[in-house]
């Protein structure tokens, strides 16, 4: 399969923004792992401000743009650095790729970004995939990386978008705050009221809610993509998914 993995800034870090080793290492080697097994994969990695902030001794996300694409710009490099080291220990290339809004609505851009991404996958490259943070405003910007990781699926064609976040997947309510809730398996219309479910983020160094998932579902689902939100928490969840096993809740789409 062609599978596009997602991973929130609550999946690779601690609360304190610094990086979540274990975690991250697991996630790596559970990708190589798949990759050996001949799946092609993209990973869409949310973390470069959290990881810039982290860096920096920081103990808050700050509100101002130029600070936040600052502490991108430190927190990037940090982030491939670590991309890089952990990947090849398994014999895996990756590649950086960083996106704007532009990129994907500018026609030519567009193609140039398809081609790029099909050549990589063809060379059997890891693509790493953010936004440009450091040069993004509101006039170009994505906005989060559950529409980005949709925008990626669906341009290359993608089997499968996983997202990997702080939450085992879509609830009848906000299990953080009914312990009433019960997990969705399936989902297989974005209808009034499962966009009724949606809520915002209680992560402050996160971007994303359960409404830009939603959104990202939608996108892969009218693509004939399958999308699952799942608990970024346990990489090896990604064997189970790829073997076809019930995980979080899964968008239907048609292919995978």
């Amino acid at each position: 399969m062609r599978i596009v993995i997602k991973v929130g800034t609550s999946t690779l870090t601690h609360a304190t923004g610094k990086l979540n080793i274990r975690r991250v290492e697991l996630l790596c080697k559970v990708m190589s792992d798949l990759k050996n097994a001949g799946h092609q994969l993209v990973l869409v990695s949310s973390g470069a401000i959290a990881m810039g902030i982290g860096k920096m001794n920081m103990t808050r996300k700050p509100t101002d743009i130029p600070s936040k694409q600052a502490l991108a710009a430190i927190g990037q490099c940090e982030l491939m650095y670590i991309y890089d080291k952990l990947f090849s220990e398994y014999h895996h290339t990756v590649a950086q790729v960083l996106l704007t809004g532009s990129d994907v609505e500018d026609p030519q851009r567009h193609l140039n970004f398809q081609n790029t991404m099909f050549k990589l996958l063809e060379m059997g490259a890891l693509p790493v995939i953010n936004e440009n943070d450091t040069v993004a405003t509101a006039e170009i910007a994505v906005g989060d990386n559950d529409t980005l990781g949709a925008i990626v699926a669906t341009n290359i064609r993608a089997d499968l978008l996983i997202l990997m976040s702080d939450i085992e997947g879509l609830y009848t309510a906000d299990p953080r705050h009914d312990p009433e809730a019960t997990l969705i398996p399936l989902v297989e219309e974005i209808t009034p009221d499962i966009l009724a479910l949606a809520g915002g983020t209680d992560n402050e160094m996160g971007t994303g809610g359960m409404v830009t998932k939603l959104r990202a579902a939608k996108m892969c689902m009218d693509a004939g993509c399958d999308m699952i939100i799942t608990n970024g928490i346990r990489p090896n969840d990604l064997y189970r998914i790829v073997d076809g096993e019930n995980v979080g809740t899964r968008f239907k789409g048609g292919r995978a």
